[in-house]
């Protein structure tokens, strides 16, 4: 299949696909569930296939022409189909799970369309080179997440929705505010003609406000885990794939696109730096299951900043990498947390003790998650936070690794506490079972891949080829 056809796959079938589900439903439920998994697959499969050319140094690009050049370009390279495939591989993972999870409520049918359009937003908005259709598909993600947080429907399930989208498209606004200005400066939209170009700091700013809100990095912060009211499908979602659409947009604007001034880079690194430590502390004195995971998600995206904002070619190969290695671990954990939240009613860790004895493949893969996301050697977590500490300690100021280095023991410490509370010591619930097979095959298999791609790294010429990956333009 020829590459800009698997590029428009990507996009084209879960946005249009999202439309059918309702109409899949009118023959039956399990009709509709396959169709939701089928489009999931699909965007995976079509992503995935575009990796190997990617890694060969070929591009794809596709071009649909509208007035004034806000033209919609949708390009493929390494960068693109790298977040691409993580971000269709969890959706389609979560969508498997989801056939047993969701199937005990009620709005099934606008859950599976509403993950459907997020992840062809996603799609999207990854692939889009054009930066005002990287606006629009940015708040169709916020749309089909403010739909997801409200599945449960109850006032408070709305009120955290509305949260969400209220901090999402302030900063989404900002970032227009800042797309105009470089429009108005560069008489351009499209990436691919702006690349070297030099932006303002007042533009860089809005960018980051909007990048920061939907990355919940400090001060949005607390819009993830006030949506853990959700199902943990969605937070996984949210936390895995929303979230990562922010680091990722810097990656694209910041790591391979603009040039900012050299101070925008210290206010980055300083507030994901604070970002990452308060995280931390509050999921260490947090009792919600669901709630401990997304704080240590705003957490570890400040680890990711670092390494993409360090300006080392070492850290941004490192930040892209933990990219991938916390997607994998952090869906594992919610998904986790799902299943615990179904068999002991509670999500108060306090509440819960003995889980292991009961529920023994949930813990084992909770446990590889979390030794993941902690970046216990060999896993592949480690490798991530190793090579963004190694990179930035040669451009970074000691403040700034100080707190991130704060952050990394705090992360042993709350993930430990956690692991204890709920899986170790007396048991308090009424002798839970084990989830599903589907369920837990779901989580036991992310949180597996975390394993098997640390072992593949500790080979040494698969690190060095890591080190020798071309990561952005504006890395020394």
């Amino acid at each position: 299949m020829e590459l800009v056809t698997l590029l428009k796959t990507a996009v084209a079938v879960p946005v249009i696909g999202s439309f059918l589900i309702p109409a899949a439903n009118k023959l039956s439920a399990k009709t509709r569930n396959a169709c939701a998994v089928a489009l999931g697959l699909v965007t995976f499969g079509a992503c995935a296939s575009l990796l190997p050319p990617m890694m060969k140094g070929l591009t794809a690009t596709y071009s649909l022409n509208f007035p004034l050049g806000f033209d919609l370009v949708l390009s493929a390279d390494m960068l693109s189909v790298f977040m691409a495939v993580i971000s269709s591989f969890v959706s389609a993972v979560i969508l498997i799970y989801s056939l047993d999870y969701i199937s005990q409520y009620e709005n099934q049918t606008e859950y599976y369309a509403m993950v459907a359009l997020f992840l062809g937003s996603m799609m999207g908005l990854i692939f889009s080179a054009n930066l005002l259709w990287m606006y629009i598909f940015w708040e169709m993600t916020a749309i089909a997440g403010w739909r997801l947080i409200g599945f449960f429907r109850s006032d408070r399930d709305v009120a955290k929705a509305n949260k969400m989208i209220l901090s999402t498209v302030f900063g989404a606004l900002c970032m227009l505010a800042g797309i105009l200005m470089i429009y108005f400066d560069k008489g351009a939209m499209d990436l691919r003609f702006l690349r070297g170009e030099t932006i303002t700091m007042a533009a860089a700013v809005l960018l980051l406000t909007g990048i920061f809100a939907k990355s919940a990095t400090l001060p949005f912060s607390t819009w993830l885990p006030d949506a853990g009211a959700a199902p943990s499908t969605v937070t996984a979602l949210l936390a895995v794939v929303l979230v990562k659409t922010g680091v990722y947009a810097y990656a694209r604007i910041f790591g391979a696109t603009f040039a900012a001034p050299p101070e925008f880079s210290c206010l980055v690194l300083v507030l994901a730096g604070f970002s990452a430590l308060v995280a931390a502390g509050a999921a260490l004195i947090e009792k919600d299951i669901k709630r401990i995971i997304a704080y240590s998600t705003v957490s570890q995206t400040g680890f990711i900043f670092l390494g993409l904002a360090s300006g080392s070619k070492i850290a941004f190969i490192g930040g892209l990498l933990y990219i991938l290695m916390h997607s994998m671990a952090t869906s594992a954990l919610f998904l986790c947390a799902g299943i615990i939240e179904q068999k002991t009613h509670t999500r108060d860790i306090t509440r819960m003790g003995g889980l292991f004895r009961t529920m023994p493949l949930t813990a084992v893969s909770f446990a590889l998650a979390s030794l993941s996301v902690m970046g216990i050697p060999p896993f592949g977590g480690f490798f991530g936070k190793f090579l963004v500490f190694m990179g930035a300690t040669q451009n970074g100021s000691p403040l700034v690794l100080a707190l991130f280095f704060c952050g990394a023991l705090l992360t042993l410490l709350y993930l430990a506490r956690l692991f204890y509370l709920v899986f170790l010591g007396e048991e308090k619930a009424q002798n839970p079972k084990e989830g599903s097979t589907l369920m837990v095959a779901s989580a036991l298999t992310l949180a597996l891949i975390g394993l098997a791609l640390g072992a593949l790294i500790y080979y040494p010429s698969v690190y060095a080829d890591l080190l020798t990956m071309q990561s952005g333009g504006n890395l020394e």
